[in-house]
């Protein structure tokens, strides 16, 4: 147990010790408000108190003192000699003396008072507590001159409408007890609702039916009395105006709300959150939340109301101490004029946040603040009335009292939170001359709070002081990396005593094990060598101990602090920094911070840093360690850069160290897949009508220089495959067999291949065009290669086989071409010998056309011309220039029918061909739009921005003028059947038949 612990239970021992011979109470009543030198009472009358002291028969002069704090205005007085209580010319306010105070009896306001009474041998201590009972000084007055309240037109009779109460400082009945309302015109009438708290609620009564057209506005006014004598009234102007219906009032979950709330909550705390409902809708239903008439104005300081939500939150400190409930009435309206109303009670729970009051009031007036005392003084001489009290409550409280020291005084307890400070042994001038200590008062809260007192007692003929340290705090300053036994300071204290009670002996506290004290001289030295960077400061006590019986002794504490050396280098948190940038990040941006630290202080540890061997592709902040990049960033150029930093502190003379960087650049999807396979766009492979479903015909495969999902590749026949004959696997690339080849599809299928990775920010693709041949055979390679020639006019979105040119089947073009030849070798036979014919019938009819020469001459010219400008019609054009050929058709779910914007490239196999060269080359440049095939590309193009963009699942919209075609005339093949033939002969019959008849 230490000394305070033994303190605290001696204290507790004395307040069960309550001393009723010199502890007595007396209850006076008064009136507020009283003039000066009226009577209150007689203490010694009061108390029966004799000038006789029973145990040694002696009688005495007795003298009655109030005890007063110093520079206090005392609302009453006592006579030191006769003992009576009169009132002083201070004012006894009530309700200035209980502000803030909720009362339910008016006689519950009070003060105490102490006296005591004098000589020491006739000593009492009288605690006197005078009740103040109240007095009609205050009129009840509304919280406003004019009460402005609106009524909905269609309001019923009967209907009640709050009225904002009225208030009265005073209680009981000198508080408000009638109202009355004036000039009310029969149309409206006044109730009173008291509520449980015995509040006084005046209500407005609608007696007639109100109609807002006919008259908007009453006028009237509103009298509140209370019950005091003489009786105190106040008026108000009540102005009723008849509002527009607003037929659903807002209606309060909970009319009667009670929270807690500690006072220790911090501004913006929530207290509540009330809701009202209202059965209308729109404008009707907006509700909006306000404060009654009725909450105090400190109450809405403390208390902000959101208009909107209905939050109730904290806005200014609380303290439970000034006011520990507050009712705020709010009042939620839709616009009408009967709003809902809610009371919620706030009560604010006490926290442990005032520290113990100590009232010290002495018996024994003190001069300069020092108490003076004899040494022949007795025991148990009174010194001082203290008083200790806490604004808290419950354990928060409670306060304990106690002096913080051993001196020869004690607390002696004598009422609730009252004690006497007295000696409690014999003094003695030659061992202490002078006392100065603490009174402590310790309330029991968590954490506990505690306030001081101090009190000094001089004795007027002894004298005996412990050692006193010149300075109470000794500091110094040493550099580190000293040399033992370095010399500090040296550490005195003086004593006023003499002799051996002033030979002073120092000593080394706890924690100074790095130290060494010459017992006699104080000479401080150091023991070790100092490092800052382990420990740079030094608390510990010396201890100054005289040689008097008893020794007293005092402490003074030294603060040693160890100043810095440049002996550390910067440290680089890593050996090695490894950054991660994105190839496509921009110039000068942040690419990574280097972090160093120096365990020094001050100049010496302030680092500058800077690169040793970069070549000036990045630049580095000295101070913050910020790399910027001075240089634009390509993975596939350079994956990393490397080089080494430099940090140099600010110390005389400096230390650095140096750390490796790295920058590793990020791969950045900007490189479109390159085709290995098929080697060319002209390339075919056959497919024989013997081939089973399943079987692998062709194969397309391609890489990405990109890495990572860059570099995965997808592939899809986005043309070409309108049969569903063939099928290509996604990851593999391989074209497969779906079903068996039928008669049907023997002839040239062009496929049209998207190959996409799956690169981020966006996918990359390439278009690769993939010919199957289906036939048994291949015998005329040179005819497959002018068919995969001729399929370069039609679209890529397209199926060769929509084409009407019919190079489908080799041997059914050579049955045609004979067909046709047989037909011109029959016409020109016929023409042949109709011109024969005809130059014979001309001699026979020569003077017949001479007759009618100018007659017949003008039809013919005629006609002539009309065939001359038929025959421009017909003319073919010249330009052999591409045509443009809009889709605007597409199936976004279909992959066949998806809009193909790609890239394929010709390579150098299609111009090696013996069909000679296919040149593209007439074909004006501004004809192609940027979205359009380009098959003049190579076809290896690694062209960062595709021109196609295919996502799985994902429809591709449609885009006109994306297709450019050129369908030449001579490559235009017609169909001729039989039965043409024979028609076109006919025909050729008719004419000559025509001719003949000419």
């Amino acid at each position: 147990m230490d000394l305070r612990d033994f303190y605290l239970l001696a204290a507790l021992i004395a307040c069960l010790r309550l001393d009723s011979a010199i502890a007595q109470e007396l209850i006076y009543t008064i009136r507020e408000e009283l003039p000066e030198n009226v009577p209150i009472g007689n203490i010694p009358k009061d108390l029966n108190i004799s000038h006789i002291n029973a145990a040694t028969g002696t009688s005495a002069s007795l003298v009655y003192r109030l005890v007063s704090k110093a520079g206090d205005a005392p609302l009453v007085k006592v006579s030191s000699s006769t003992g009576e209580i009169f009132t002083t010319s201070n004012r006894i306010d009530r309700e200035k003396l209980c502000a803030g105070a909720s009362y339910a009896e008016e006689n519950e306001c009070f003060f105490e008072l102490e006296v005591v009474i004098l000589p020491n041998d006739f000593f009492r201590l009288i605690k006197i507590k005078i009740i103040v009972k109240d007095t009609n000084d205050n009129a009840p007055m509304f919280p406003s001159p004019v009460i402005n309240i609106s009524i909905p037109e269609n309001t019923l009779i009967n209907s009640r409408f709050p009225i904002p109460s009225a208030t009265d400082p005073d209680t009981g009945f000198n508080g408000v007890q009638h109202y009355e309302l004036l000039n009310g015109q029969s149309v409206f009438g006044l109730d009173i609702v008291e509520t449980p708290e015995g509040e006084k609620w005046p209500q407005l009564i609608v007696q007639q039916n109100l109609d807002r057209e006919q008259k908007d506005t009453y006028v009237m006014k509103i009298k509140v009395e209370d019950g005091g004598t003489p009786q105190k009234s106040s008026t108000a102007i009540l102005q009723v105006t008849v509002s527009d219906v607003n037929d659903n009032r807002p209606v309060f979950k909970e009319g009667q709300v009670e929270v807690h709330i500690p006072e220790n909550a911090p501004v913006g705390t929530s207290v509540i959150q009330l809701h009202a409902t209202d059965a209308d809708i729109g404008s009707n239903a907006e509700i909006r939340y306000i404060f009654g008439a009725q909450v105090a104005p400190a109450t809405k300081r403390l208390f902000a109301l959101n208009n909107t939500t209905g939050l109730i939150t904290v806005q200014r400190s609380l303290d439970r101490e000034e006011t520990a409930i507050h009712k705020v009435t709010v009042l939620a309206s839709d616009g009408s004029s009967t709003p809902a109303r809610a009371t919620v009670t706030i009560n604010v729970t006490d926290v442990n946040d005032n520290p113990p009051n100590i009232d010290l009031r002495y018996i024994i007036s003190p001069i300069n603040g020092t108490v003076y005392l004899s040494e022949k003084d007795p025991v148990n001489t009174k010194i001082a009335l203290i008083t200790v009290s806490d604004k808290d409550t419950d354990v928060n409280g409670k306060v304990i009292c106690f002096i913080e020291r051993e001196v020869p005084f004690h607390l002696k307890a004598v009422y609730d939170n009252q004690y006497l400070l007295e000696t409690s042994s014999l003094l003695d001038y030659e061992g202490t001359k002078e006392f100065s200590f603490k009174i402590v008062a310790s309330d029991s809260g968590k954490p506990s709070l505690n306030q001081t007192a101090l009190v000094r007692v001089k004795l007027e003929d002894e004298n005996d002081n412990p050692p006193i340290f010149n300075q109470p705090v000794i500091e110094l300053s040493v550099s580190e990396n000293n040399r033992r036994g370095l010399y500090l300071t040296t550490i005195s204290a003086t004593d006023e005593d003499s002799g051996k009670n002033a030979d002073i002996v120092y000593q080394l506290g706890p924690n100074a094990s790095f130290f060494d004290l010459d017992r006699k001289t104080g000479v401080l030295t150091a023991s070790r060598v100092f490092d800052r960077e382990e420990q740079e400061r030094f608390i510990f006590t010396v201890t100054a101990r005289d040689n008097g019986t008893p020794p007293l002794q005092s402490q003074a504490a030294v603060i040693v602090t160890v100043l810095d050396e440049n002996d550390n280098s910067p440290k680089f948190t890593h050996n090695h920094f490894q950054f991660f940038v994105s190839e496509n990040l921009p110039k000068y941006s942040t690419v990574g911070v280097i972090t160093v630290t120096d365990a020094d202080a001050g100049e010496n540890k302030a680092v500058t840093l800077s690169i040793l061997n970069d070549n000036d592709n990045f630049v580095l902040d000295p101070y913050s360690g910020v790399i910027k990049s001075n240089v634009s960033f390509d993975r596939e150029q350079q994956s990393s850069y490397t080089f080494d930093v430099k940090a140099t502190d600010g110390g005389q003379p400096p230390r650095s160290s140096t750390a490796k960087v790295t920058i590793n650049v990020m791969d950045v999807n900007d490189n479109s897949p390159v085709v290995i396979s098929p080697p060319s766009n002209t390339s075919f492979k056959l497919v024989p009508l013997s081939a089973i479903p399943g079987s692998v015909v062709a194969e397309v495969f391609a890489v990405d220089i990109d890495t990572g999902m860059n570099a995965e590749l997808k592939y899809t026949i986005v043309s070409g495959n309108n049969k569903g004959l063939f099928r290509i696997d996604p990851v593999t690339g391989n074209i497969t067999l779906e079903e068996k080849p039928a008669t049907t599809d023997v002839g040239l299928h062009r496929l049209v291949v998207n190959i996409s990775d799956l690169g981020y920010p966006k996918s990359l693709h390439t278009l690769v065009l993939v010919f199957l041949y289906v036939n048994d055979t291949a015998g005329n390679a040179s005819y497959i290669y002018d068919l995969i020639r001729r399929t370069m006019e039609t679209p890529l979105d397209r199926n060769i086989g929509d084409s009407s040119q019919p190079y489908q089947n080799e041997d059914y073009l050579t049955i045609m071409i004979a067909i046709v030849a047989g037909a011109m070798v029959v016409i020109v036979v016929i023409f042949v010998t109709v011109l024969v014919r005809c130059r014979h019938a001309s001699r026979f009819k020569a003077a017949q056309r001479s007759k009618q020469g100018a007659e017949w001459m003008s039809p013919n010219q005629e006609n002539k011309q009309n065939k001359k400008k038929k025959r421009k019609k017909r003319k073919s054009p010249k330009s052999s220039l591409l045509n443009f050929v809009t889709i605007e058709e597409s199936k976004p779910d279909d992959a066949v029918h998806e809009p193909i914007n790609g890239t394929i490239s010709l390579p150098a196999e299609l111009e090696e061909q013996s069909i000679g060269r296919f040149d593209w080359g007439p074909a004006p440049p501004t004809t192609f739009k940027p979205n359009s095939p380009d098959l003049a590309k190579h076809y290896k193009s690694a062209s960062p921005q595709p021109a196609f963009h295919l996502k799985p699942d994902t429809p591709v919209s449609v885009k006109k003028h994306h297709v450019i075609q050129e369908l030449p005339l001579d490559n235009t093949f017609v169909g001729i059947s039989l039965q043409s033939l024979s028609n076109l002969f006919h025909w050729c019959l008719s004419v000559a038949t025509k001719f003949e008849c000419r």
